[in-house]
């Protein structure tokens, strides 16, 4: 008692004395039970010895659980982690974006389930996340619990001034991963902008529409119209040459490679999916089958469209023709918009056209598809055509474009070549090639020559359940929509 009376002597001129029973460290879980313990206020004693001072500041007692990669469809165990929205410190809202991921199928971008802080991140760019493993460490508030399914990791602790600094506002903003990326882009707050969808919801118009507002800019009604990919160099009709020397193709220059070492990469992303569906359509019979096709007349109305197309917001090429004309084939052969089971036992045939689109793109070949193009207007699959080029240009096609075809088309003539063999994609039954269209002389009726607008096609079907007749008057038909283009009004509906 002596010892504790003089203790309390030396103190009341230095600082104040704090007295408990148990105090508790949330970093090393240990319980100190003595009496009385002598705390000194931090700012009062810089110049003493630091080291027999017990520190003042508050802990913050949060729990970290491992934020789990999920199945995110399509059989797909394994992604590649291509960027990270966020890094170690970070704080996050439920459905933040926290990385795009690329399996090979389709670009994801991964949001969290959670308000928290990143404390840690599992994988580096590039490395290869698989399903069901952790993805990140996120410190969350201890009282509201975790899901039962998360891990809960110990917790280390952490000062009141980082918590402060830190803190999480409660208020939660619904918008899409799409729809957060545009506004960190443009440095917006969503908490400024005043959402118009279904519960407050934050759309994209609302986001230009803000940003209108801060620029003084005028933006258009709809954001596709705003989209313009590049036209096709094959899809402008070649001019006649002035001279006839033939061009001479200019090498692509690469940098010459020193090293004399041999390189080994491993297959991911969508060169891993090419290797799995052209492995499963080495099982197919495939049945050949080519033509050419007369579009002088098809050439002449689209260039009468292009400016009422233009109006619209709207990049019209000759790709929206075919795939209607594919569209009106189909629904007098629906057995080429059908799809066989493994056992071969069972067709299915397909409600839906939704034609798929081969895309040569930085990522590999990816083909999306036009949903319903049997009750979609030219118009229609030409705006969506052009965000379909958009998304893939920026590599952010999600499994939605890339799943669901029924057909397919490649429109192999934007980089040249005429006839080409197709390979079907399985579970489809066909496909069709495009070659480049090239200013050839024909013969009319009278026998004379003219100057023809010429493209080859070449068709590719499942020998099991498609003959060769089925193919070719499927093919005859296509021809004869885009031969006379007029035709197709007859059975639009």
């Amino acid at each position: 008692m002596a010892a504790v009376t003089a203790l309390r002597s030396s103190c009341r001129a230095a600082g104040r004395l704090v007295c408990v029973h148990h105090v508790r460290s949330c970093s090393s879980i240990r319980f100190i039970k003595s009496k009385y313990v002598c705390v000194f206020d931090k700012s009062a004693f810089k110049f003493s010895h630091q080291q027999r001072l017990f520190r003042t500041s508050a802990v913050s007692c949060g729990q970290i659980v491992q934020f789990k990669l999920s199945d995110i469809g399509e059989g797909i165990t394994e992604v590649t982690v291509k960027e990270w929205y966020i890094k170690e410190g970070d704080s996050v809202s439920q459905f933040d974006s926290i990385c795009e991921v690329q399996s090979d199928k389709a670009s994801v971008t991964i949001t969290s389930r959670y308000d928290g802080i990143i404390r840690k991140l599992h994988y580096s760019l590039d490395e290869i996340a698989y399903v069901g493993e952790p993805l990140v460490d996120i410190e969350i508030d201890a009282s509201k619990g975790v899901a039962p399914e998360e891990d809960v990791v110990e917790t280390p602790a952490m000062s009141h001034e980082e918590h402060t600094h830190q803190e999480i506002k409660g208020h939660k903003t619904l918008a899409t991963p799409a729809v957060r990326r545009l506004a960190m882009e443009n440095n917006i707050k969503l908490s400024e902008v005043v959402g118009t969808g279904k519960d407050k919801r934050i759309l994209k118009e609302d986001i230009l529409n803000f940003l209108a507002k801060q620029t003084g800019a005028i933006l258009p009604p709809s954001p596709k119209a705003e989209i313009i990919p590049p036209l096709p160099k094959s899809e402008t009709v070649p001019a006649a040459p002035k001279d006839k020397a033939r061009k001479i193709p200019v090498p692509i220059s690469r940098p010459m490679v020193l090293s004399g070492k041999d390189k080994t990469e491993p297959i991911t992303g969508f060169h891993k999916a090419m290797v799995k569906t052209m492995s499963a359509a080495l099982k197919i019979p495939h049945f050949g089958y080519c033509d050419e096709i007369d579009l002088t007349h098809l050439v002449q109305l689209r260039e009468e469209l292009k400016p009422l197309a233009q109006s619209r917001g709207i990049k019209l090429s000759f790709m929206p023709f075919f795939i209607k004309a594919t569209s009106l084939g189909l629904l007098q052969y629906p057995i080429l918009n059908a799809s066989l089971d493994e056992s071969c036992q069972n067709v299915t045939y397909k409600a839906s056209h939704n034609i798929g689109v081969a895309m040569d793109t930085e990522q590999g070949l990816i083909v999306p598809n036009v949903k319903n193009v049997q009750v979609s207007s030219i118009f229609e699959i030409a705006s969506e055509l052009n965000h379909l080029q958009a998304l893939g240009a920026a590599g952010q096609l999600g499994t939605n474009e890339l799943t669901g075809g029924t057909f397919t088309l490649s429109n192999v003539g934007t980089i040249g070549g005429t006839y080409t063999k197709p390979v079907i994609l399985p579970p489809e039954v066909a496909i069709g090639a495009l070659g480049k269209i090239q200013v050839l002389p024909r013969f009319n009726g009278k026998g004379e020559v003219f100057k023809a607008q010429i493209m080859n096609v070449s068709w590719s079907a499942d020998h099991r359940i498609i003959d060769g007749a089925t193919m070719a008057r499927f093919s005859n038909l296509w021809k004869s929509y885009l031969e006379n283009p007029a035709s197709m009004l007859l059975d639009l509906k």
